[in-house]
């Protein structure tokens, strides 16, 4: 098992980043796409999601959630899709762009396309824990005279 302090595989990163991205704005960056060929098409299908207790105790079943899944072949690079709920398009742009990230040209669709996801991804992050941050209450308890 990996330790803590071991970097994550870039793929799992830009993967995950493809997947939490919104379908519109994937679009947006990646209007045209290249010649592909569907190796699995787009499925719709549900898994089983996991939960914790207190996010680190006994695992349960929370439910069940909708995705579509694809696979694309790019030349000689492979890419895969899993995003959440039923937009076959979001899944056939998120596995061409993990088979670009496969090639030569990685870096200039790191550029272009996963580096404005992750900074509106990174923006939206920190707006919503400043919002949560302005609804925290501070409790302090004053030393009343049976506790001296």
């Amino acid at each position: 098992m990996p330790s803590a302090q071991t970097e994550p595989n870039p793929r799992k990163l830009w993967m995950g980043l493809l997947a939490r991205c919104a379908p519109a704005r994937l679009a947006a960056l990646m209007p045209d796409l290249p010649p592909h060929d569907l190796l699995r098409g787009p499925e719709i299908g549900a898994v089983m999601v996991q939960g914790r207790v207190g996010g680190t105790g006994q695992p349960f079943n929370l439910g069940e959630m909708t995705v579509t899944r694809c696979s694309v072949r790019l030349g000689d690079a492979v890419g895969h899709a899993h995003v959440q709920g039923r937009d076959r398009a979001h899944a056939i742009r998120a596995a061409v762009m993990d088979a670009l990230m496969q090639t030569e040209q990685a870096a200039s669709f790191e550029a272009t396309v996963l580096a404005p996801l992750k900074a509106e991804e990174s923006a939206a992050r920190a707006l919503r824990a400043a919002k949560a941050a302005a609804t925290k209450v501070e409790f302090f308890t004053l030393v009343r005279g049976e506790d001296k």
